[in-house]
């Protein structure tokens, strides 16, 4: 058996850092000015517990463009590299400073901000740059040093003239990559990236307007001062404590993340937990609509105050990421790059933290202001239902708080709905009958009819209902969901009296044959049914499973089910043969005229069902006016 130590030729692997290490070239200057970030924290910590007997002030980090002289360079303020620093964390490719000064003060940096993790941050500057420079000065007492290197394994180090600590990187930009010379190109990736880095960040000048001096005239100009042109917002609402915060500062602070956003958010949940795991971040609840399709991507993933992504896939649930704000943890499992998380533990335990803070947030909200919730439902349910289908744990804690509107107005919880319906609103077999309409025009009739006997119907008209009334009935003993058109009233309400027909069973089986031979259209099933005078004659019904099988197919839950593909048009047709018009088409001797009756009694079934149109529809206004005449 033979062992031994892989070697890595730099020759080899440089040219691939230099290529293939980011997606998009454009990341450089996030990682030098995390490098520069880290290194002003560092700082930072070592004064606070002592170890560097210096000033630590106000430092910044600055981005300077030289568009003649093709370069960019970036300036920190931070504790600075001695010789032997820039040889450890610099030539030595892959060796991350940051992750060896968290292992050395792991008792006092934990809570630092410090972002670095592999080591391969500055070599990024080599995508857009065929030369960089370093030009750096330690806080120790020790003599400024100067490296450079051309994009090959070769560099050259020697003493610099720097009287002040920090670092200088410059950046000799490639001929193919001078958009980064232009500032409304570099503006563009410091608002992308940088714009909540910790440390401010300077990029060029802006003119402050001062007040006037004491006797100055009306139309005399106000005086200006040229100050630094801080582009950052070093302490971004989600870094404080929800107690510091007051509405204005969570609507000014969504006001900063989506600056063409118009509409207020309708309200927030701020994150901030620090066991078993460290994330903080703002969620914001926006108006949303019933479509499905809903711009998502809204929500911005950063760690440590860094720009990482805003495709959270993974990190926040799916029904979630609707929603919109900001998240942010050092815990976050991320590839080399920083550009996409990596799945495990760590972020299915974010993922359910998440959940389960929003489900309080919303049971909190309904508990605390239930007629304010209410008044929200409309805007929120199809994120909360979607929940609820999606996420069983989402799904035990929103029965608490999830509600049902009723086509007049009202709101119950399942619990309320369930107490008040429970003795009146029973099929045959005993179950609680839960009616619903899912289009108050189209299905006003039947709604009507419902109503006129006391009964409470539900408006129920997000796209995936149909999906979530399969999982409750599912989960909830004793109940099923009917929409008000899928059947009779009466058949699908058990009532203590029954309707004796009218009818003989000779009759009866007479007008079935005649319905059955004037109606052509064999999309219709003819049901005899015994019932109130006053019902209508002829009620069109779709069979509650069929229709809903259809629904779930459009919205994605049923396509192509057991290889069927589209679900058929089935219709059952209702013949009340209590009604005096039923009696009249056996009474009916003409033949011809016996059929118009039928076909005009199916047709205004049809135009309450919303199922008459084209040339069915001519057809039917041109037999009314005849009948009139």
């Amino acid at each position: 058996m033979a062992t031994g130590k892989i070697n890595v030729s730099v020759d080899n692997i440089f040219p691939l850092i230099k290529k293939f290490l980011y997606s998009d070239h454009e990341i450089f200057l996030r990682e030098l000015i995390s490098n520069a970030t880290d290194a002003t924290l560092k700082m930072k910590h070592l004064t606070t517990i002592g170890e560097a007997k210096v000033e630590y002030g106000n430092p910044i980090i600055e981005v300077k463009a030289d568009k003649e002289g093709k370069k960019l360079h970036i300036i920190d303020q931070g504790l600075g590299m001695t010789e032997e620093e820039v040889k450890k964390y610099i030539n030595e490719v892959a060796f991350s400073g940051a992750e060896e000064f968290l292992n050395k003060y792991e008792d006092t940096a934990k809570d630092s901000g410090i972002i670095g993790h592999f080591g391969l941050g500055f070599y990024s500057a080599f995508m857009v740059a065929h030369k960089v420079e370093i030009i750096t000065k330690s806080f120790k007492d020790e003599p400024a040093v100067h490296w450079s290197c051309d994009g090959s394994p070769e560099f050259i180090m020697e003493p610099a003239d720097k009287e002040t600590r920090g670092t200088e990187i410059i950046l000799h930009i490639a001929d193919d990559s001078t958009e980064f010379l232009e500032d409304n190109r570099i503006k563009e990736l410091l608002s992308k990236y940088n714009k909540f880095m910790p440390i401010p960040i300077k990029f060029g000048m802006k003119t402050e307007t001062l007040p006037k001096p004491e006797g100055a005239k009306e139309e005399d100009p106000a005086p200006t001062k040229e100050v630094d042109n801080i582009i950052n917002n070093p302490n971004p609402a989600w870094t404080k404590q929800p107690a510091d915060l007051e509405a204005k500062d969570y609507q000014e602070f969504y006001r900063e993340l989506y600056p063409m956003q118009f509409e207020e958010p309708l309200f927030n949940i701020h994150l901030n937990v620090d066991y078993p795991f460290n994330l903080t971040g703002i969620l914001y609840f926006p108006k949303l609509t019933n479509d499905l399709n809903v711009q998502k991507d809204k929500i911005q993933l950063y760690q440590n105050q860094v720009f990482v992504t805003d495709n959270v896939e993974g990190i926040v649930p799916e029904f979630l990421t609707m929603l919109r704000g900001v998240i942010d943890s050092p815990d976050i499992p991320l590839n080399v790059s920083r550009s996409y998380l990596q799945a495990d533990g760590a972020v299915k335990k974010i993922s359910s933290y998440i959940t389960r803070k929003v489900a309080d947030k919303l049971n909190s909200l309904f508990k605390n202001n239930r007629e304010d919730f209410e008044a929200k439902w409309n805007d929120i349910k199809i994120v909360i239902e979607y929940g609820m289908l999606s996420e069983d744990k989402f799904f035990d804690k929103a029965d608490k708080f999830a509600l049902y509107p009723t086509v007049d107005g009202s709101y119950f919880t399942f619990e309320e709905l369930q107490e008040k319906i429970k003795d009146t609103q029973t099929d045959k077999d005993g179950k609680t009958v839960i009616l619903y309409a899912s289009d108050k025009e189209a299905q006003h009739s039947y709604i009507e009819t419902a109503k006129a006997k006391g009964y409470e119907i539900l408006l129920l008209d997000s796209p995936i209902i149909g999906h979530l009334m399969q999982k409750l009935e599912g989960s909830k003993e004793n109940i099923s969901f009917a929409r008000v058109d899928a059947d009779h009233i009466d058949k699908l309400i058990q009532k203590e009296e029954t309707q004796i027909s009218k009818l003989s069973d000779d009759e009866k089986e007479t007008l079935k044959k005649e319905l059955e031979e004037a109606i052509t259209d064999k999309s219709f099933t003819v049901q005899l049914e015994a019932m109130d005078s006053d019902s209508s004659p002829f009620t069109i019904t779709e069979p509650e499973f069929m229709r809903r099988m259809k629904e779930m197919q459009q919205t994605g839950g049923g396509g192509g089910m057991f290889g069927m593909g589209a679900m058929p048009e089935m219709y059952n047709l209702i013949v009340n043969t209590n009604h005096p018009l039923v009696s009249e088409f056996l009474n009916t001797k003409t033949a011809k005229k016996k059929e118009r009756l039928i076909n005009q009694s199916l047709d205004l079934a049809k135009l309450s069902k919303g199922l008459l149109k084209g040339k069915a529809l001519t057809e039917f206004i041109k037999r009314s006016y005849e009948m009139v005449k």
